[in-house]
This record gives C-alpha cells, sequence and structure tokens, in this order.
C-alpha cells in the first residue's frame, strides 16, 4: 500500500484487491478498493460489533474450546476492525480472510487495547505478534513477509494462554447456522 490513511484506515492490504489503496485528507480517509472510493471519517460512530459467524477450535469442538470469531465483510468492516473496543473476552476474536494470499500488514492506531495477532497460512499459524496500542500517529506495523490467507485477532496474552504456537494447526470454520447477512455498504 502506498501510504496508509491516518484517520482511519489501519489495515493493509484491503480483501479485494492486492492494488488497492489508502489517502488521506485531512481527518477523512478515503480507502480505495474494487468498489472505488469509501470516504469514513475519523470518530465516526461507535466502535464496531460484529456476530460471532466463525470458529477456530482447539482440538475436537466437543471437548476442546473453540475461540468465537467475528468475520468483517467489506472493506468499511476491514478498515473499523477492533478499533475503539474494548478488551476482548477470553475465546474471543476478529477474523480478517484474505484470497489470495497477501502480505497483510497491521497497525494499531485508535485501537485502545494490546493484541495477539496471529498470522495463518493454509491451515497453520505462521507467525504470531504482540501489537501495542498506538493513541496517535505513526504507528509501527505488524505482520510477516510471507503472504498468508488470514490473520486472527485476539486480546493479549491468549494465544499463549491457549498454547498457539508458530507452526501449530489454525482450524477455523464458518458457522452456517441461520442465514449469511449481507456485508454491510462500503
Amino acid at each position: 500500500m502506498a501510504a496508509r490513511a491516518p484517520a482511519l484506515m489501519r489495515r493493509s492490504p484491503l480483501p479485494t484487491a492486492a492494488a488497492a489503496g489508502a489517502l488521506a485528507v485531512g481527518t477523512l480517509a478515503v480507502v480505495v478498493g474494487a468498489a472505488g472510493a469509501v470516504p469514513i471519517r475519523a470518530g465516526e460512530g461507535p466502535p464496531m460489533q460484529l456476530p460471532v459467524t466463525a470458529r477456530w477450535c482447539l482440538g475436537p469442538p466437543a471437548s476442546s474450546p473453540c475461540i468465537g470469531l467475528e468475520v468483517p465483510e467489506g472493506e468499511r468492516q476491514y478498515a473499523w476492525g477492533l478499533q475503539l473496543r474494548p478488551r476482548l473476552p477470553a475465546l474471543r476474536g476478529m477474523w480478517f480472510r484474505f484470497d489470495p494470499p497477501v502480505p497483510a500488514r497491521f497497525w494499531m492506531h485508535r485501537t485502545p487495547e494490546p493484541l495477539d495477532m496471529l498470522f495463518v497460512r493454509e491451515g497453520r499459524i505462521v507467525a504470531i505478534e504482540s501489537a501495542s496500542p498506538c493513541p496517535r500517529l505513526p504507528c509501527r506495523s505488524y505482520g510477516p513477509e510471507e503472504p498468508v490467507d488470514g490473520v486472527v485477532e485476539l486480546a493479549a496474552g491468549e494465544a499463549a494462554r491457549l498454547g498457539l504456537v508458530v507452526g501449530g494447526p489454525a482450524r477455523i470454520e464458518r458457522l452456517s447456522s441461520g442465514p449469511r447477512r449481507a456485508p454491510a455498504p462500503d
């Protein structure tokens, strides 16, 4: 991505196009992707809370803990992520999918709580990063150089508490309970 937008865009790349970009104009971030420009103002709306629509079970679902995952859909939800959210409870997270796999770089602007970021590829954890809040720019970015097909964000310390390690399995599945919601308009 050519530039990170300081107002709101915190995830790179966008899910719809590897060539997507963001342009900052004052306190307005313009997210540019396959669907065109999406203006997003800093401080726009409350923190985003999505329903749990996927899970990552750490063994057989009947006898092992499962992490409930919120799954953003569309550029606006990818951009918001966990911004302004209070600490995630145990066994709760957010899963960002990338198809095709991309070298994903995440940052923590306006995310008040530290996170564990687990970068996955083909059902395996390829990197784990401990990410610190960043109240003001510039912010550090997190992520491996190699392409990934997903990133899972958990509360800080959850990866260690659950015994998740680089090279370990990451079996994430969509839940089929009820109809899927349409993505929020971008």
